[in-house]
């Protein structure tokens, strides 16, 4: 130390004694916080006893100041959210503490944490003894009752509140909108939820009603919302000043819900007045709307008003029209039918109850019901008014003629029918309510987006997988404002009108005539309609021939559509149908001829698919100058003959599949739709080189040679881009294929063989099937977003991947099977093991598991050598694999043993299928619960194996195996 002091001079040896003291106090409390970690851990436990029975006593004395009328206070609520939150985070530091395993840094960061604890703790405790009350009487509140119906939509309608006032609870939404279409109860909701904050008034001072609808501006909307602050705005002539004086009398209006039914178009609320909902002010806006699209333009959260359940439309029917009419025989059978028609509506329910309240004559009902299923047009029944009356303002809203007449071209089709997005949008191309583009995918973005506005308005219904529907009242008011220029029918009706010319007025535009199952001839007419432009006759059984006399008077015609009929010719009167634009054909399976189409020269659409028995091709075809659609797939057409396709320049769409097609020809279109089958690999490459990049939005090609047979109808099920190749080999790929199917090409030993692999960067699913000389399938270097790989009857198939150096097991390619979801293999006889280990961080998007008839296969994942175990442990990877499986199968497999390594597990959360049958070596199945001893398996699962099987597996944890065991479908052995 002497020498030291020799060295420095006293201030600075200063300084180095001041830093060491601190070092040895900060190393001090450290070592204090490991030795005494224990002690600190029980005085903070203590601590925290004596703060929950102040808790108890602060709780016990506010119950006892709250009557009606008074709310906590603000300082207490506070309190209490801040002792509820650090008791959780003491009981985590004790369980932590309980355990006894810490090593020396986690025992002093644990001591330390105690300490900081216990002063936290100190501090409320002290804060906690409040001497005042602890409640407060609330605001005068503003607003009004409102008069409203009794709430009978037990299951729909109060479920809609509660989830209004689950959302007014949620600090986070601060704009609430309530949609729907008209009549569905939105405002009935509305007002239940106003009368109800009125009277509980324990988190909202005030209600706002404003009632908006119909056409508004923001000067009308600020005038509504000051008459009801009781705010005088006639002084004030522009809408900037009106704005600022209501901004600032409603900041004024603490903790105000401020309620806009029927809100009609989007606006901003500083434009109104309206101050913007904060966590400051406590203030929320709530709105009813028809349209989706101003619930998302104003930037609220949604909630849908869903049409009642057909309980709750009963009940509600018969509190209005009151349950007496029950009483007369033979009544409820056709009340129950008059409910359906009301369609779960309850505007449409409480009108029409009540133009039959304590109607009991059987005959009146019977009225009734053949009314209310007769298509209202100009009709005088006061009932039905008042219900178009509400939806007709939804339609005229709209302000988009192509998006009305879209509305009205679905009201042609029968009740309930549903429409595929597609196949709907073909038909809006067909009739020109979507004008024609430059390219088909333009006139199918302008078709979604149209239908998409229709729903978001509630004109459309949204149904399964996207469909789309009308509700049977919308129908019925499209239909009422198309008036005499529409008819639609379906089932007996259709033959009804079909056998009676007069019917056929001479102002009808369209005719939808469809499903009538009857086998009948068609009927001998000649209707006079020089304004008919579109007749759709779907899905009748019509047989025989039609009489040349029934287009002689039908010279408008724009869209003929006969599918799924049983007709065997078509008149010669249809050649002169000269502004045909549509002509549609498919699927009539007894159509053997189609009369000349040389005069048809507006013809844009030709489809004759499916129609089986037409072996030649239509007369004049090369005329069709305007044709941008044709498709000829499933005739028995042997060949178009040459010339032809060069003529039709405006093609966009081709299917076909007769026989050896003119490349150069194929070549020489711009199509963006194509389907055919290519004889010959060189005719196949030659297209393939020539298209663009892009060119082709939907493709599907066979790639087969002249002398194969094969049934082309089974390899067209999947959609997109995809390709087949049968017992050929070819050199090259579309970049953007997603579908491969490799079908008996049995000079394909290995993926290295299969250049044209490399040159496909999209491919999602690839199929494999009996190819009998593969031996491997994939490649690391293949690039390609794969998320569906079949693999069947593959005879010498060894493993999934081709031999390739890599550094190590774990060292496979990052993403190299990440977008796998789906994994099939069947009837490999010799392959052993299917997944490396290293593999295994990569398929955790797999969700479909099948391995069948795999003789020699021992493992599912292929076990890990001790060196891969330690990189493994080392690297710290996750043991649970598969996370988003849902379905595993696993069938007649002898040799299988593993499924995975010990060290590895599936979780039960996704799973739904579990198939294991007739795999006799397997001992262990690696299923784990998320926490064995609270979790239980997801309900839908379902497991079917062999009940000998069951009993003799291995468990890595025996709850998990009582857990599961209920859910076991057992089996015979020899299924």
């Amino acid at each position: 130390m002497e020498k030291l002091t020799q060295f420095l001079e006293p201030e600075k040896l200063n300084q180095v004694l001041e830093l060491g003291k601190k070092i040895w106090d900060e190393s001090g409390k450290l070592y204090n916080y490991h030795s005494s970690a224990g002690e600190h851990v029980n005085k903070l436990k203590r601590k925290w006893e004596e703060l929950e029975c102040q808790k108890t006593d602060v709780e016990e004395k506010m119950k006892s100041e709250l009557f009606p009328g008074k709310r906590p206070k603000r300082e207490v609520q506070l309190w209490l959210q801040e002792v509820e939150t650090i008791n959780g985070e003491i009981q985590t530091i004790e369980e932590e503490g309980g355990r006894g395993i810490w090593k020396y840094f986690p025992r002093m960061h644990m001591g330390k944490l105690a300490c900081q604890k216990i002063q936290d703790v100190e501090e409320l405790y002290q804060r906690g003894g409040f001497r005042d009350s602890l409640v407060v009487d609330p605001p005068i509140s503003h607003g009004e009752e409102l008069p409203t119906t009794t709430l009978v939509g037990e299951s729909t309608t109060k479920r809609t509140i509660e989830r209004v006032r689950e959302h007014l609870l949620y600090e986070n939404f601060r704009r609430i909108a309530v949609y729907g279409m008209g009549g569905s109860g939105k405002t009935t909701v509305m007002k239940q939820i106003n009368n109800d904050l009125l009277k509980e008034r324990d988190k909202f001072d005030n209600v706002i009603w404003v009632t908006v609808s119909k056409p508004s501006s923001v000067f009308k909307l600020q005038h509504d919302i000051a008459c009801k602050l009781k705010l005088d705005l006639t002084n004030f002539g522009d809408e900037t000043t009106r704005a600022g004086k209501l901004n600032n009398e409603l900041k004024n209006w603490k903790r105000y819900v401020l309620i806009l039914d029927d809100v009609w178009e989007e606006f901003h609320l500083e434009d109104v007045g309206i101050p913007e909902p904060t966590p400051t002010n406590g203030c929320r806006l709530l709105l009813t709307t028809r349209s989706l699209e101003v619930c998302n333009r104003m930037d609220c959260v949604n909630i849908k008003m869903e049409l009642l359940s057909e309980e709750d439309s009963w009940d509600l029917f018969l509190d209005k029209v009151g349950c007496d009419v029950l009483n007369t025989r033979d009544v409820e059978p056709i009340v129950k039918e008059v409910v359906k028609e009301c369609a779960r509506l309850p505007l449409a329910i409480v009108t029409i109850a009540g133009s039959l309240k304590n109607v009991i004559d059987v005959s009146e009902w019977r009225n009734a019901l053949n009314e209310l299923r007769t298509p209202k047009k100009g009709s005088k029944n006061v009932d039905a008014a008042a219900i178009f009356e509400r939806l007709r303002f939804s339609y005229e809203r709209l302000k988009d003629e192509d998006l009305q007449h879209c509305l009205l071209y679905c009201a042609l089709f029968c009740e309930d029918h549903e429409f595929e997005r597609d196949r709907l949008i073909e038909d809006l191309i067909d009739e020109g309510i979507i004008e024609r583009m430059e390219s088909r995918q333009a006139e199918f973005d302008r078709g979604h987006t149209m239908l998409n506005k229709l729903e978001r308005a509630c004109l459309l219904e949204t149904g399964i997988n996207r469909n789309v529907k009308l509700h049977d009242l919308i129908r019925d008011m499209a239909l009422e404002i198309a008036g005499p220029k529409f008819m639609g029918a379906a089932g007996d009706r259709v033959m009804d009108f079909m056998r009676h010319e007069e019917r056929w007025g001479k102002d009808l535009e369209k005719v939808c005539l469809m499903d009538m199952r009857d086998r009948l001839n068609f009927p001998n007419i000649s209707p006079r309609c020089p304004k008919l432009s579109t007749l759709l006759l779907d899905n009748n059984y019509f047989c025989g021939i039609i009489a040349n006399s029934f287009f002689v008077h039908l010279r408008g015609l724009k869209v003929l559509r006969i599918c799924n009929s049983s007709i065997t010719s078509l008149p010669n009167s249809i050649s002169d149908l000269e502004n045909l634009a549509t002509l549609m054909l498919i699927s009539c399976y007894c159509l053997y001829h189609v009369p000349s189409l040389v005069k048809l020269t507006a013809l844009r659409k030709l489809d004759l698919g499916w129609s089986r028995r037409i072996k030649e091709i239509p007369h004049g075809l090369e005329m069709l100058v305007n044709l941008r659609y044709l498709n000829l797939e499933g005739t028995r057409i042997p060949e178009i003959p040459s010339g032809i396709l060069s003529k039709l320049t405006q093609l966009q769409f081709l299917k076909l599949n007769c026989g050896k097609l003119n490349v150069e020809e194929i070549v020489s279109l711009k199509l963006e739709c194509f389907k055919g089958a290519f004889y010959g690999v060189d005719d196949f490459n030659k297209y393939v080189g020539s298209l663009r990049e892009g060119q082709l939005s939907h493709y599907k090609f066979i790639v087969r040679e002249m002398t194969a047979k094969i049934d082309d109808d089974v390899f067209w099920e999947s959609e997109g881009k995809c390709v087949m190749l049968y017992n050929c080999d070819v050199s090259l790929l579309p970049k953007d294929a997603q579908t491969l199917t490799i079908f008996e090409c049995n000079n394909l030993r290995s993926s290295s063989d299969a250049p044209y692999m490399e040159c496909a960067r999209e491919l999602k699913s690839i199929f494999i099937v009996w190819c009998e000389e593969i031996e491997d399938v994939l490649s690391y270097s293949y690039t390609f977003p794969l998320q569906r790989l079949d693999l069947e009857y593959l005879g010498k198939l060894q493993v999934l991947f081709r031999e390739e150096k890599v550094a190590s097991p774990l060292d496979i390619p990052p993403g190299t099977l990440s977008c796998l979801k789906q994994f099939l293999i069947i009837g490999c006889p010799i392959i052993k093991k299917l997944f490396t280990p290293g593999l295994l961080q990569n398929l955790a998007n797999l969700e479909e598991i099948e391995v069948q008839l795999c003789e020699r296969l021992e493992e599912i994942i292929g076990a890990a050598s001790d060196e891969v175990e330690e990189e493994i442990d080392e690297e710290g990877k996750d043991t649970t694999i598969f996370p988003r499986l849902r379905k595993l199968e696993l069938y007649d497999m002898p040799r299988l043993e593993t499924i995975c390594s010990s060290s590895n597990a599936i979780v039960c959360d996704s799973l739904q299928n579990i198939k294991i049958v007739k795999c006799p070596k397997l001992k262990r199945l690696p299923l784990s619960l998320r926490d064995e001893q609270l979790s239980s398996p997801p309900s839908s699962l379902r497991i079917i194996t062999q009940k000998e099987w069951w009993g003799l597996l291995e468990w890595d944890n025996h709850a998990t195996k009582n857990a599961l065991e209920p859910l076991c479908q057992f089996v015979v052995s020899g299924s």
